[in-house]
């Protein structure tokens, strides 16, 4: 190798480095609001609301899911349904407050993780973590991520890659197994 080859060598290595340098810290502070997201996400849950643990395990029989459940909701948390594209007042909420799983309770996403994707679900770019369970799902003849609430095993939607920056997620959630606790809510 002679000195020039060895010379342009490290430019580039150096210039690259630099470039790599300064995305890496634009991308630092944003994983540092979607944790602060996360971990903050009791503060926009209405004063004196107690919600379940994610480790205080829900499970009922076939016949009390469908005492506790409508006909809507028992299909897509127990059945792995679909609700039909627009038909969810959740889509137009936009006030502040937090999305718990319709079967359990469970808090799952924040208003300030909601976005508008157009598909007419409820959509996510992040969850409050620990709260789903994820599988493959073949349904449409290929693979798709579907989650589940790590309580009581409610099917809520699927996840895609195709989500606003930074997390580049969409949490496709049917808004059939979701409520809404605004934050203004008393308990």
């Amino acid at each position: 190798m002679n000195r020039r080859t060895l010379l342009q060598g490290l430019l580039a290595a150096a210039a690259g480095s630099i470039a790599s340098g300064a995305a890496g810290a634009a991308a630092a502070p944003q994983s540092a609001k979607i944790e602060a997201l996360q971990k903050n996400w009791r503060l926009l849950l209405a004063e004196g609301v107690r919600v379940p643990s994610p480790n205080d395990k829900l499970k009922l029989s076939d016949a009390e899911w469908k005492k506790r459940l409508d006909k809507a909701q028992y299909n897509v948390l127990r059945e792995e349904g679909t609700e039909r594209a627009g038909t969810s007042h959740l889509n137009a909420e936009k006030r502040a407050g937090v999305y718990t799983c319709a079967g359990c309770d469970l808090p799952l996403f924040t208003s300030e993780m909601k976005y508008e994707s157009g598909t007419g679900w409820p959509s996510f770019f992040t969850t409050i973590p620990g709260v789903f369970e994820t599988k493959k799902d073949f349904h449409l003849f290929y693979p798709r991520m579907e989650y589940h609430c790590t309580r009581c095993g409610g099917h809520h939607g699927h996840v895609f890659d195709d989500g606003p920056k930074p997390t580049g997620q969409r949490w496709c959630n049917n808004g059939v197994a979701l409520k809404f606790i605004p934050k203004s809510a008393k308990a």
